[in-house]
């Protein structure tokens, strides 16, 4: 009787997860193959196996280098900028601070606005003839190309650390609210100093905080391509060329090959990234249990 239950049971289990694995094998697992065989073949036409060659032509792209460097520095700089302010803000609103919840709603209003209407309050703000330009010109300063100079990037930090502070500063104030009073208590008592609490306590146990922000910034990071298509378009200057404008415009272009490489590519990055995370995570995991 037990082993009867048992076997309906487990073809109910199966039953219930059939529609999810029929899902992640339709729209995820099938498509991915699909990609693969593009990255190998010369075109959709002839269809001829070449291995390798396309992501060596891929490498050797122009365009593909200024996009994987652009992308690169514009995630090692703004993910950085936009949690250790997060940090500090949660950290001082973990005192009794007037206005804690205002402060909080205001640091999480650009996350209810729409990105065209954001992107619309930054095109008034840095466009060549915008508010900023209009000040500068005020105070006899020659107007500035902040859309078309190198001076774009910085606006796109600006605006990445706009979008993600709010959300940010909330997860770790949710963390800094887990971390067990006692050991604080204890290390005041022993006399540590502030710095020496936050160093050896806080920041230890607030890292699977830290690391969950961490792999949220970074996918963050690879969407914002809507707002500087937006700003920019198509093709914006070689400072703003990102990987999203590179794929974007091998696909309207049909090569589907160097789109499927370069999907692969950045596939496999994403998955070294994540792996080196969730050692260092597992690590220092193991270390607060010991």
């Amino acid at each position: 009787m037990k082993k009867g239950k048992s076997l309906v049971q487990y073809i109910k289990g199966w039953g219930w997860l059939l529609p999810s694995l029929l899902g992640v094998l339709i729209f995820f697992l099938i498509p991915f193959g699909v990609v693969i065989y593009y990255s190998c073949i010369d075109n959709v036409a002839s269809k001829n196996f070449v291995g390798l060659e396309n992501f060596k032509e891929l490498i050797q792209n122009q365009a593909f280098r200024f996009a994987v460097k652009n992308t690169l520095i514009f995630t090692l700089t703004a993910i950085p900028l936009s949690i250790l302010p997060a940090l500090g803000i949660a950290l001082l609103l973990e005192r009794a601070v007037p206005g804690k919840s205002w402060i909080r709603t205001f640091f999480l209003t650009p996350m209810m606005v729409p990105a065209a209407s954001v992107v619309v309050v930054w095109q008034a703000l840095f466009h060549d003839n915008g508010y900023i330009n209009g000040i500068l010109e005020r105070w006899d300063i020659a107007p500035i190309p902040w859309l078309s100079s190198g001076y774009g990037m910085a606006v796109l930090v600006l605006i990445f650390i706009w979008k993600t502070l709010g959300y940010n500063m909330v997860l770790l104030m949710a963390g800094l609210s887990g971390i067990p009073t006692d050991y604080l208590e204890m290390a005041r008592q022993e006399g540590a100093s502030a710095w020496w609490q936050f160093v050896h306590i806080k920041l230890r146990y607030l890292f699977p905080t830290l690391f969950f922000i961490l792999l949220y910034d970074i996918i963050c990071s690879f969407k914002v391509f809507r707002e500087v298509y937006l700003l920019t378009g198509d093709y914006p200057c070689e400072e703003l060329y990102l990987l999203q404008h590179f794929m974007n415009n091998t696909f309207q272009s049909a090569n589907y090959q160097k789109l499927s490489s370069a999907a692969i590519l950045l596939a496999l990055a994403m998955l070294l990234i994540v792996g080196i995370l969730f050692f260092i995570e597992q690590k220092n995991g193991k270390e607060l249990e010991e």
